[in-house]
């Protein structure tokens, strides 16, 4: 710990983990096809930050790329492009970015901008009267670009797994810690009850935790729930199963409560934290450490929260996500019945 846990910080906070954006889907709109439109693409084709994808998209199309997560900015090139900036000297641009997360957001759109101020600058370098292109910027989602739509998902996916993983990790070990568990032992009581009654407490505990979450987040930081409610409630109770299912697992295969909050709180912390998307953009990261994250629950119901309650999305944009969390769930309640019994036996 002394010497492994330093060398981790560091390889991850400086080498893997950044807020740099880099390589980001964007979608082009070329109307105009001309000279000048080719050429600024080109040179956002050219850097690191952006992956071009050039296409020709009605506006109802565009905003159905945002709300399936295939694009996170949209340049929209005007039909007369090139001939404005010859015949007037200015020109504008549409820029439209995905404001649910508005450091990403404004990070791109500054990108954007800066492209575009390099580009006018080399058209004419010594003309008296310079072109100007002006990129006309829209932000969707969150259109004040408050903090609090970006991280509520994140502290809500961070609350709910914490306290359930941590909680039920410490339930049947306390038993052995204690000399009770012989007489679950030797009583018929099947190991799938003992198991269900001991994540139910923590369940209800965790819905009251949601409840208040949510009030606070509507009424206390003025976030709304632009989707379902319901649909909102139903996936964050399949994350509390997932949690508290997890929390189990890791409550069969310790010996210790220390060893299990340990565990848990090691286990959970920094991989929801880190590897989430909350705090760092998961596309930013080595492949290494974006195959992990798909193991870890908290980046699944991140993806639903944001689309359930900023965009205003449906079960139909987030089947897969909910997919994954409830083969989570599954998988990790039969690991924690299966240690179980090898207990029992």
């Amino acid at each position: 710990m002394l010497f492994g846990f330093p060398i981790v910080q560091i390889v991850l906070f400086g080498f893997a983990l950044t807020n740099e954006i880099k390589n980001a889907n964007i979608i082009v709109v070329d109307n105009a096809k001309d000279q000048a439109s080719l050429q600024l693409i080109d040179k956002m084709e050219g850097t690191k930050f952006f992956h071009v994808q050039k296409t020709l998209l009605t506006p109802s199309q565009i905003d159905a790329a945002f709300k399936e997560g295939k694009a996170k900015l949209a340049v929209v090139f005007p039909a007369n492009f090139y001939n404005d900036l010859l015949h007037l000297n200015k020109a504008s641009i549409q820029v439209i970015a995905d404001a649910s997360d508005p450091n990403t957001a404004v990070t791109l759109t500054n990108y954007v901008t800066s492209i575009v101020n390099d580009y006018q600058a080399q058209l004419s370098p010594t003309a008296s009267m310079p072109y100007t292109i002006v990129p006309e910027v829209r932000m969707l989602y969150n259109p004040d670009l408050k903090g609090a739509p970006n991280f509520v998902p994140g502290v809500m996916a961070m609350v709910l797994l914490l306290v359930c993983v941590m909680m039920t990790s410490v339930s049947i070990v306390r038993e052995k810690e204690m000399g009770t568990m012989e007489i679950l032992l030797v009583s018929p009581v099947k190991p799938l009850l003992v198991i269900i009654a001991k994540a139910l407490p923590y369940l209800a505990l965790s819905i009251v935790n949601l409840a208040v979450i949510l009030i606070l987040s509507v009424y206390a930081l003025d976030v709304p729930i632009k989707g379902s409610i319901l649909l909102l409630v139903a996936e964050s109770i399949l994350l509390i199963i997932t949690a508290l299912a997890l929390g189990l697992l890791i409550s069969t295969i310790t010996s210790s409560q220390q060893s299990a909050m340990f565990a848990s709180m090691l286990g959970m912390m920094l991989p929801t934290m880190l590897l989430s998307g909350y705090l760092f953009p998961i596309e930013n990261m080595p492949v290494v450490l974006q195959v992990i994250s798909n193991i870890v629950p908290a980046r699944w119901y991140y993806v639903i929260v944001k689309a359930v309650m900023l965009k205003g999305l449906g079960f139909g944009a987030v089947w897969k996500e909910t997919l994954i969390l409830t083969g989570m769930a599954v998988g990790f309640t039969a690991l924690s019945l299966r240690n179980f019994k090898i207990r029992l036996e």
